[in-house]
């Protein structure tokens, strides 16, 4: 079966389900119950240097403008140590997709947050692939998840909750219906209540592409932001909404993306391991709000 993007904003306005995480730091922190999931869109137009790579500087001032305002405290330090203990093993989920990787800047600007929490640096580890076999990853106690948004031949769109699927040793399992069931990933046990964090990259996102392993640079363009929060099926949808309404200013007509990206709703609707209901997520909004697409 196959949604429009109507059908599925008109799904996700009648789900009634919230998600919940828990784990040992301020429930604040996580969405639970009929509370909203807080996602931080920020955006700077300086970001992006004439090489197209992010400004290290830019790009940290906005990842800490987004944790403080995330988790309510002021001091950036304070803010991060809130959500990594220096005791804790930090699995550092990455993307290394060759076209739309995420930016090595990210990266480290994130591993300088975790040293900075007090994480000795031999429980600190950056990686997309062969993560099963990475140490710090088999004895993590926390987690972060950071990839770049994009067009995906078999789930519609790469996501947060996409992002897992390294965690599996047979990935090609949570193929059937576009990737339905994707939420599953989090239920593993290497994964199942250790995130903290959730960054959906939205620097230079890919808003169209056809089949497999699809890139073409007129389909990417500077969006300058991040998407942050605790609940990834909240960010993923604001991602999502912001991919559909660039298909639209570009193609000047309604373009549902096919497949559908059904896995985010289901996320929420069938696996509750988020809010994809916009009703139940509050977007604040930081920076530059030219062609904010929202």
């Amino acid at each position: 079966m196959k949604y429009s993007r109507r059908d599925w904003l008109k799904l996700s306005f009648i789900t009634s389900l919230a998600g919940c995480f828990f784990l040992r730091f301020p429930g604040k922190l996580f969405a639970k119950g009929t509370d909203k999931s807080e996602v931080i869109l920020i955006r700077d137009k300086e970001v992006l240097k004439n090489d197209g790579n992010p400004d290290k500087r830019i790009l940290s001032d906005m990842m800490d403008k987004a944790i403080t305002t995330l988790t309510g405290i002021n001091n950036s330090s304070d803010a991060w140590k809130s959500i990594i203990k220096s005791d804790d093993i930090v699995g550092i989920k990455s993307n290394e997709w060759k076209h739309l990787p995420t930016p090595e800047a990210l990266e480290e600007i994130l591993k300088e947050r975790v040293l900075d929490a007090g994480v000795r640096e031999q429980n600190i580890s950056v990686r997309d692939r062969g993560i099963l076999k990475d140490p710090v990853f088999q004895k993590s106690t926390a987690l972060i998840n950071v990839r770049p948004l994009r067009t995906h031949n078999w789930s519609g769109v790469g996501t947060l909750i996409k992002n897992y699927i390294m965690f599996t040793k047979k990935p090609w399992t949570y193929h059937p219906d576009t990737c339905a069931d994707l939420a599953k990933l989090w239920k593993l046990p290497e994964v199942a209540g250790k995130t903290r964090l959730n960054i959906l990259v939205m620097l230079t996102p890919l808003f169209h592409g056809t089949g497999p392993h699809h890139f073409n640079k007129e389909f990417i363009w500077k969006y300058n932001g991040l998407l942050v929060g605790f609940d990834p099926v909240a960010v993923d949808s604001v991602g999502v909404r912001i991919l559909e309404n660039k298909r639209k200013e570009y193609f000047g007509e309604e373009r549902p993306l096919n497949p559908p990206a059904k896995h985010i709703l289901l996320s929420d609707t069938r696996h509750k391991l988020g809010n994809a209901d916009t009703e139940k997520i509050k977007l604040v909004t930081i920076g530059w709000k030219e062609g904010i697409l929202l």
